[in-house]
């Protein structure tokens, strides 16, 4: 078991689940951050992303590194239509008297669209499970074999989660989101564009979500039901990290990595849904208020 724990390989994998959850929950956490809506849907965008990289590679050749930002482009776009086309009226009619009642309202249109996605990429591509093999080529660093599609996938994802942060903490426009995020009136009387950082946290949350889907596809298998668990995902991420922390979130991804990594590697593959839903339960009810928060806090 020692030996297990000390494992580089798992280590590696650890970091490589991580990174993925980092940017998956990087879409869910400025939606919910700016507009408290609940986006049960986020992971049938992960889902769309790996179909058009799996479209991508099998049609036209092209490798899902070059795929990638054309998709997560596609993302952005698809976000910027649905929240012009339906979520920007929802959110026009909130008062101070009804805004508690935008969560629950989102929810339902959330779910109605993830039910809408997973039929039609039923419907269009069959629900078998789909996978194709890309930069399966093996580096080894000492001891540690690492194949080319899970070292792309956790420099791009740990890149694009990286540079997230210092977006929200250099430029004028992730500071304007950060405002929204913590202070939403306050933000809207000193001048920010509230309709504005709306969209475009939609347009970084379904793009970043289609990119995590391009990288996830060269690594396992999916089908037009596998986004569920991807979006259970990003809310343990965003509840262990906090509320608009994106470092936070970072951190809890990679935690979350190393406890679904080495939580199947001592028992059983079997075990993974009961891992990541028993950690989503423990998320809130230990830490409701995130576990970075509870640490200042503490201090």
């Amino acid at each position: 078991m020692i030996d297990t724990l000390l494992s580089g390989q798992l280590l590696f994998a650890a970091l490589v689940t991580g990174s993925l959850y980092a940017l998956i929950a990087l879409g869910l956490n400025l939606v919910y951050g700016t507009m408290r809506m609940l986006n049960v849907a986020h992971g049938d965008v992960v889902m769309l992303g790996a179909y058009a990289a799996f479209w991508a590679f099998t049609l036209m050749g092209l490798s899902p590194l070059l795929a990638g930002p054309v998709v997560a482009l596609m993302g952005a776009g698809l976000g910027v239509l649905l929240y012009r086309g339906v979520f920007r009226r929802l959110l026009a009619g909130v008062t101070p008297s009804t805004a508690g009642k935008i969560e629950g309202n989102s929810l339902l249109l959330f779910f109605g669209l993830s039910i809408l996605m997973q039929n039609i990429a039923a419907l269009a591509f069959t629900p078998n499970n789909r996978a194709y093999a890309a930069l399966g080529e093996v580096y080894r660093i000492g001891g540690v074999a690492m194949t080319g599609n899970r070292l792309a996938a956790l420099l791009v994802a740990g890149g694009c989660s990286i540079a997230a942060a210092l977006f929200l903490s250099r430029s004028v426009a992730g500071l304007a989101m950060r405002a929204v995020i913590e202070r939403r009136e306050a933000a809207s009387i000193v001048g920010v564009d509230v309709d504005r950082v709306q969209g475009l946290s939609f347009a970084v949350g379904f793009g970043s979500a289609a990119l995590a889907g391009v990288l996830m596809s060269m690594l396992e298998q999916f089908s037009p039901f596998s986004g569920f668990p991807f979006t259970i995902a990003g809310f343990i991420v965003i509840i262990l990290g906090g509320l608009g922390n994106v470092t936070g979130g970072l951190l809890a991804a990679l935690l979350l990595g190393v406890i679904e990594v080495y939580g199947v590697a001592l028992t059983s593959a079997n075990l993974r849904s009961v891992l990541l839903y028993g950690t989503f339960v423990a998320a809130l009810l230990i830490f409701p208020n995130g576990l970075i928060a509870r640490r200042v806090m503490a201090r």
